[in-house]
């Protein structure tokens, strides 16, 4: 089973969900770190091959937790969010840069463990 990171606010962010959505996130991320597809997980090509989105309603409100799963050492939890935009299905702005930031620092730490490994 492979590592779970967490990058920045994500697990902070997550924890802060209701219950029903914490519970679906967490079964569905231990389906990755056995290398399983959950039902559900959206590809999100323009982040890049294996970045994919976890989407779930609770009580009117969209939860969201983005994650990549095609770096060598762990599957990387790259964000969290509750969604506010009520208008279409996409990614505020503000959080697909988060994404970015959070996504590029992943594969920088991700490339730091395989260097040390290799010494």
């Amino acid at each position: 089973m492979r590592d779970l990171v967490w990058m920045g606010r994500s697990l902070e962010d997550v924890s802060d969900f209701p219950r029903d959505v914490k519970r679906a996130f967490g079964f569905a991320l231990r389906e990755v770190q056995k290398g399983a597809t959950p039902a559900g997980a959206k590809p999100l090509p323009q982040l890049g091959s294996g970045v994919y989105e976890l989407r779930d309603r609770y009580s009117g409100d969209a939860f969201r937790a983005v994650y990549a799963v095609k770096l060598v050492r762990a599957v990387y939890v790259l964000h969290a969010f509750k969604k506010k935009s009520k208008s279409g299905i996409a990614i505020p702005r503000a959080d697909l840069n988060m994404i970015s930031q959070r996504l590029k620092r992943a594969k920088e730490i991700d490339q730091e463990k395989d260097e040390g490994r290799e010494r």
